[in-house]
């Protein structure tokens, strides 16, 4: 299966550069992954709603503009839907078992997504009400991700 994230902004931290790399290194025996990056857009501290609007459509485009026609998109969205490690290693396995090996998950800047990623994605995803950083939420996903494969193998994984 491949997997693609593409997420807004330059990860930058390395606690969170090495964490994702660990599980991207796990991820290994069980899907081909692929790390996108998007230029999030320059914005001033306050801005107006159509500025805001502006600011996500932009990064919008660059997010689709890596995504794949044939791609089950997945949009981290705090209204999207919430899913047990359980459901989304299901999810995944559907998905493979159905021919839809490639899947992208989407995760917007710090204003959130543009209306046109959210109505590209195929499933809105919901890790919770609580606001996480976009930084974190990517190592965040890779390990759900390779949680979700270790648990379609029946392997152990600590819960």
């Amino acid at each position: 299966m491949n997997i693609q994230i593409v997420s807004v902004g330059k990860l930058k931290e390395s606690y969170l550069v090495q964490g994702i790399a660990e599980y991207t290194k796990r991820l290994g025996p069980y899907a081909k992954l692929q790390l996108v990056e998007v230029p999030d857009e320059r914005a001033p501290e306050s801005m107006s709603a159509a500025e805001e609007a502006q600011v996500k459509q932009r990064e919008g485009e660059r997010i689709l503009g890596h995504v794949r026609s044939d791609a089950f998109v997945v949009a981290l969205a705090i209204d999207g839907r919430q899913l047990s490690s359980e459901d989304l290693a299901r999810q995944l396995q559907d998905l493979a078992t159905y021919g839809r090996s490639h899947v992208a998950f989407v995760i917007g800047g710090s204003l959130g997504l543009a209306p046109e990623v959210l109505s590209r994605a195929d499933l809105k995803l919901s890790f919770g009400r609580m606001t996480l950083p976009h930084q974190l939420m990517r190592l965040v996903l890779v390990e759900q991700v390779y949680r979700a494969f270790k648990i379609m193998r029946g392997e152990p994984y600590h819960k």
